[in-house]
């Protein structure tokens, strides 16, 4: 579903990732670690192809298909979807609208999504403005199943959220992965069987509480330091720490 072969990345004239080799095939869901400022973000904002991030060596291949130089617009047609760690508030926009246009274009079916969030009494109001930490977090997982793309890129699912919402969140992004998205309507039925693919960034790791993560990889200094099964990595990262983790594996 992914592949990202000696990726070379900079931001204006600072090169933030370099040497990132990364495969991760369709139905599985990655976990990526790492310390603050070691690229996690930088790397899925890569991925989905936002300007500022300018590849200036390797490739990404997505299903098949070079999209190293595609626009976002277009990585996102062919089914890539992000769900941001701080998502903008959009004046002007009410939800119901994006829902909308994420795809959910059916009034009845973006009730249904909504409720499955608890955000149905925040479908009349705009995007992200004046939401709590864990209601923007909803809202950006209701974009998502609105999409309901092939490929998830989810960063920090458990920034700014309380222990209350992280299990609404946990298990809405496993439904998600996992594509067994089903929903009731008036007048017919919506199925939306897809096995779908997932790259996760976490600092803590809680969400692995509520994921069933396939492999685990550690973003170290603008490269990948190791892969492997995420639980060990995080028993590793949280005895031994980032940088003790990296030299194991040098």
């Amino acid at each position: 579903m992914l592949l990202i072969e000696d990726l070379k990345v900079k931001i204006g004239d600072k090169v933030i990732l370099s040497h990132i080799d990364l495969k991760i095939p369709e139905g599985v869901t990655c976990v990526l670690f790492g310390p603050n400022g070691s690229g996690k973000t930088s790397l899925l904002m890569t991925i989905m192809g936002f300007s500022q991030y300018k590849v200036v060596g390797g490739r990404i291949i997505f299903d098949g298909k070079d999209i190293t130089n595609l626009p976002t617009y277009e990585r996102a047609r062919l089914g890539i979807g992000i769900s941001f760690q701080r998502p903008p508030a959009i004046n002007g926009l009410k939800l119901k609208d994006m829902i909308k246009i994420c795809g959910a274009n059916d009034d009845s079916l973006a009730e249904k999504m909504a409720r499955k969030l608890n955000l149905e009494k925040f479908l009349n109001r705009d995007v992200n403005v004046g939401f709590s930490g864990g209601e923007i977090k909803r809202s950006e997982l209701l974009q998502l199943m609105a999409q309901s793309p092939k490929m998830l890129l989810i960063d920090e699912p458990e920034s700014g959220v309380d222990l209350e919402n992280i299990s609404l969140v946990g298990e809405t992004i496993e439904t998600l992965i996992k594509g067994n998205d089903h929903y009731e309507l008036p007048r017919k039925v919506i199925k939306r069987e897809r096995k779908r693919s997932g790259l996760i960034i976490t600092h803590t790791g809680y969400i692995l509480d509520y994921i069933t993560a396939d492999m685990g990889a550690v973003l170290y200094n603008g490269a990948i330091a190791c892969q492997g099964n995420p639980i060990e990595i995080l028993k590793w990262i949280k005895g031994k720490g980032y940088k003790e983790c990296s030299r194991c594996v040098a």
